[in-house]
């Protein structure tokens, strides 16, 4: 059997940065402990992010999940760490008001959105954002919004979009990092046909792209697809979808259990994985491709 990889797979730079922050804030908890008090804990505002092997790793070494709906959870003066998706500016507010240590590890990319949802609602522009209502990352991002704000979801929504006074207002169109570029060009050519004065934000991730477009040369070369990743993540469920259109035989893995035993019989087989997939996972089933 052969397997190739895809040129470009698993971690992304805001992913990988968020994992380092979080292991280097739980190595100073340990280290920094005064055995006559009590253990200051160390939280995650959500799952830091969509990979389960990650997450559990880091809940041995202590990190503790938090849920951002209830903050009163949290013990005052313990480590907080801000998770890739980032969270709205009221949350960061609570956070500071209990004394928390708080560690950003949005991602770079995700916080430049943030701080152009404020911008532009400072300026009363309108503000559409596509994306998943139910994403982290949009969450964040839209509780930086104020009133003059939509969050559309797919074509059909951006359709039947209807804004009062539209004539009179500025409109600015701006989308999760992790959004399908080409849905997005869609809903871009129907809003520019609906609006007459709109600014178009190029806020998708270069990384989202350049693993799609590894995974399309990928498949010219492989008689099967397995796509590495979280069950949860956005960026690896489209991976898996693209795989799906263009290959004969494609699978989303979690781990080398998750392997289907048709793929052990095919002669060439590609792997890519999400932006949340670690190294040593991506090696692991590899190597268990290998063996067969």
């Amino acid at each position: 059997m052969k397997v190739l990889r895809a040129s470009v797979l698993g971690f992304c730079f805001g992913v990988r940065r968020a994992v380092e922050l979080a292991q280097k804030a739980l190595a100073e908890s340990k280290s920094s402990q005064n055995p006559s008090l009590p253990v200051k804990k160390v939280y995650s505002l959500g799952p830091l992010i969509h990979n389960e092997t990650v997450l559990s790793q880091l809940a041995e070494e202590g990190l503790i999940i938090a849920d951002e709906e209830n903050l009163d959870k949290i013990e005052n003066n313990s480590t907080v760490i801000i998770r890739a998706h980032g969270v709205a500016l009221k949350v960061i507010k609570i956070l500071e008001e209990k004394n928390c240590k708080i560690i950003d590890a949005t991602c770079p990319r995700v916080k430049a959105s943030q701080k152009m949802v404020e911008k532009y609602d400072n300026e009363n522009d309108f503000v559409i954002l596509t994306g998943d209502k139910n994403h982290g990352e949009v969450k964040a991002i839209a509780g930086y919004a104020g009133e003059n704000f939509l969050l559309i979801q797919n074509k059909e929504e951006a359709q039947s979009l209807e804004i009062e006074n539209a004539d009179k207002l500025n409109v600015i169109l701006l989308s999760q990092t992790t959004f399908s570029q080409k849905e997005f060009e869609e809903i871009e050519k129907i809003i520019k046909n609906k609006f007459k004065n709109i600014d178009v934000m190029k806020t998708i991730c270069p990384a989202t792209k350049e693993r799609q477009e590894a995974l399309l040369e990928l498949c010219k070369d492989c008689q099967g697809i397995l796509v590495i990743g979280g069950k949860e993540s956005s960026n690896t469920k489209r991976l898996y979808l693209t795989a799906r259109e263009h290959c004969s035989f494609a699978a989303h893995v979690q781990s080398k259990e998750d392997i289907p035993q048709e793929f052990y019989k095919l002669k060439t087989i590609g792997i890519t994985a999400g932006a949340s997939t670690p190294d040593n996972l991506i090696l692991e089933i590899e190597e268990q491709l290998k063996k067969n």
